[in-house]
């Protein structure tokens, strides 16, 4: 059984910005990222414990193709996607684990 993946508010917005600059270089690319990112979310939840942990409980996915990391945390009834971020963005902006 695969679990349900659930989105944090700011996913649509770092995939909206990533969408909007790749179609300003090229008609139809943007296209071509949402649909690897797509593929990853489906990765994601048919393997979700194969990609690493990068922090306490949060891992990342890479996007085939494209230099974004697909951040996210497996709980018991849902997969949290966090952020999709840049490669190339700085270490200290990738989601922390939660403090207890």
């Amino acid at each position: 059984m695969t679990l349900p993946l659930v989105f944090r508010p700011r996913v649509a917005q770092d995939l909206a910005a990533a969408y909007g600059w790749y179609e300003d270089q090229r008609a139809g690319l943007g296209e071509e990222l949402l649909r690897a990112v797509n593929a990853s979310f489906d990765a994601i939840q048919e393997f979700s414990q194969t990609y690493s942990p990068v922090h306490g409980q949060v891992r990342r996915a890479m996007v085939s193709r494209f230099p974004y990391g697909i951040f996210y945390r497996v709980e018991k009834k849902r997969l949290v996607v966090l952020t999709i971020l840049h490669a190339a963005r700085d270490p200290r902006l990738w989601p922390r684990p939660r403090k207890k």
